[in-house]
């Protein structure tokens, strides 16, 4: 969307990729990151991941700088180090900051650093960026060394602020995101339109609590490991869950990209992903700095 080619992309999980196959492109590797060859991945301008995040995530309790899924960044890494691009973009959740006392993140820049970079990183609020979500991630920018400091991709200023002032527009609301968007089963032709049954209870808890028409939406969410049930965030009439299109759509995906797999699968692959506009975003602050060159 933002006008750079794509040349090599990996999941390990099967439905993301066929997703990835059926909107985007052939060039994805159904395959554990861990088993491929980094001569195998081409080289290219910009290497671009999200390293796993459940071990990092403030929602498990159990976190620590041992979990398995924490060391994966190490595969981001060797990669970047073989590939040299002349800029790596990375995301994960807020909770990698203060992960071991803050001593994984420093960790990670320390790595970073020795690998040729320097780096940005920023703890953002998505809906500052005109997403319908209150969703806050931390986004690692790097720039090779070799590429002077004029040109370092950096985070964009912001857009949107919760009141419409200094010259930012007001948040959008989950309201506004899904006001076009019809009930489920009534004479809609959208795909993925279609919700989980489990019920709306309204209870102080994560994935329960009711959701506010006046607001951005909470945090879309994910069970990473692919096991439990659904939890689907509710609809701001909080009458039901929203559908997999509605939680897509929080999540900035065009109405007409379409998720392949089980209601769970789909749902994860949302609650998985970063908002489209973000990604969008950084791209166009990437096509910035090439103007600048």
């Amino acid at each position: 969307m933002a006008g750079h080619k794509l040349l090599w992309a990996n999941d390990n999980d099967k439905d993301a990729v066929e997703t990835y196959k059926k909107n985007i492109g052939v060039e994805i590797v159904h395959e554990d990151i861990k088993k491929i060859k980094v001569n195998e991945i081409p080289k290219a301008d910009v290497l671009v991941g999200g390293f796993p995040c459940q071990g990092f995530s403030q929602a498990n309790l159990k976190r620590s700088p041992e979990d398995q899924r924490n060391i994966l960044y190490k595969y981001f890494l060797k990669v970047l180090k073989n590939k040299k691009p002349q800029y790596f973009i990375a995301e994960n959740v807020r909770g990698i900051l203060s992960l071991g006392k803050g001593k994984v993140v420093k960790k990670i820049l320390s790595d970073f650093a020795h690998a040729g970079y320097r780096v940005n990183y920023e703890l953002i609020n998505c809906a500052d960026y005109g997403v319908p979500q209150s969703r806050w991630r931390v986004f690692f920018l790097g720039t090779c060394k070799k590429l002077p400091k004029t040109n370092d991709l950096k985070m964009p200023q912001k857009t949107h602020s919760k009141k419409a002032e200094n010259g930012h527009a007001q948040w959008v609301t989950i309201k506004e995101a899904l006001i076009t968007i019809p009930e489920p089963g009534k004479n809609s032709n959208l795909s993925n339109h279609i919700y989980s049954k489990y019920k709306v209870t309204n209870r102080n808890f994560t994935g329960h609590r009711k959701t506010d028409a006046t607001k951005p939406s909470p945090t879309i969410l994910a069970r990473g490991n692919g096991k439990g049930g659904v939890c689907a965030i509710q609809h701001y009439k909080n009458h039901r869950r929203m559908s997999i299109r509605e939680q897509a759509t929080i999540q900035t995906f065009p109405l007409e990209f379409t998720f392949v797999g089980s209601l769970n699968s789909c749902y994860r692959q949302v609650g998985n992903a970063v908002p489209v506009k973000i990604g969008k975003i950084i791209g166009g602050a990437l096509n910035k700095i090439k103007k600048q060159r």
